[in-house]
C-alpha cells in the first residue's frame, strides 16, 4: 500500500509521537504515490504546517488507494507499517479524510472501534448501521450545507447518508461528536476545514482510554 509520510521536528528524548492518517478522495486514486498530495494534500498539509509552526512533533501519512474505496484492512496495513517505522504512540492514532476518504474514516472506525483516538471525516457519508460502537469515539465532522456531490443529509439517496444525518444519529445514541457545517459551501470545504485553528489542538488532545491496538485483527 503506497503512502507518503512527513515527520515534523521537535521530538524530545524518548517521546512517542502522534500519528495522523489522511485518506484522499476518489480523484486521487492510483498507484503513483503522488496524486494524493495534490493541492497540499487537499488542504491537509495545514495540519503539518500548524505542527511545524508550533514546534509539535508528529507523523503525518497519506496513503493512496484504488477503486474509489478505502477498505479498512488497507488503512490498518498503513497504520501497522507506520508503527514499525516510527516511535508512534499507539494510543494517539488519528484518522481524517475527505469525500470518499471521509466515508473511509467511518468505515475504519466501525471496523476498529477501539483503536483510533479520533476521527475527522469531511464531506463524507456512511450507513447508520454500525454507528453504535463508535458513538463515544471522538469525532469532529465537517460538511458544506450546499454540497453538490454528497448531500449533507441524504448522501447519494441510498443506504449511506450525509454528515448531518450521521451526527444526528450519533447524538441520539448519546454520542457527542463535534460538527461544523459551512453555510452555503459546496463539496470542496477541506482547505477551510483543515485551516481551523482549533482542529490540530483538538485532535492531539484525544487519547485512547484503554489499551492500544496492534491492528492485527478487527477489534470489536
Amino acid at each position: 500500500m503506497p503512502y507518503r509520510a512527513v515527520v515534523t521536528d521537535g521530538r524530545r528524548d524518548g517521546e512517542k509521537l502522534p500519528l495522523v492518517v489522511f485518506l484522499h478522495g476518489d480523484w486521487q486514486d492510483g498507484t503513483d504515490n503522488e496524486s494524493q498530495l495534490a493541492g497540499d494534500g487537499n488542504g491537509s498539509f495545514e495540519l503539518v504546517d500548524a505542527a511545524r509552526e508550533g514546534g509539535i512533533p508528529l507523523v503525518y501519512v497519506a496513503p493512496q488507494t484504488t477503486g474509489a474505496y478505502w477498505p479498512p484492512a488497507r488503512v490498518a496495513a498503513v497504520v501497522r507499517d507506520a508503527l514499525q517505522r516510527w516511535p508512534i504512540d499507539p494510543r494517539r492514532v488519528y484518522l481524517t479524510g475527505i469525500s470518499d476518504g471521509g466515508t473511509g474514516v467511518w468505515d475504519a472506525l466501525k471496523t476498529w472501534p477501539r483503536c483510533f483516538a479520533a476521527g475527522v471525516p469531511m464531506s463524507g457519508m456512511t450507513e447508520l448501521a454500525g454507528l453504535g460502537p463508535i458513538r463515544d469515539v471522538p469525532q469532529w465532522v465537517f460538511h458544506g450545507s450546499d454540497d453538490d456531490d454528497t448531500d449533507v443529509e441524504k448522501g447519494y439517496d441510498g443506504a449511506m447518508v450525509g454528515s448531518r444525518a450521521v451526527v444526528r444519529a450519533l447524538r441520539a445514541m448519546g454520542g457527542r461528536p463535534r460538527y461544523t457545517e459551512y453555510a452555503g459551501e459546496k463539496h470542496v470545504i477541506w482547505a477551510r476545514a483543515y485551516a481551523e485553528d482549533a482542529l490540530l489542538p483538538w485532535i492531539l488532545d484525544q487519547k485512547l482510554p484503554g489499551k492500544p491496538c496492534d491492528f492485527a485483527a478487527p477489534a470489536r
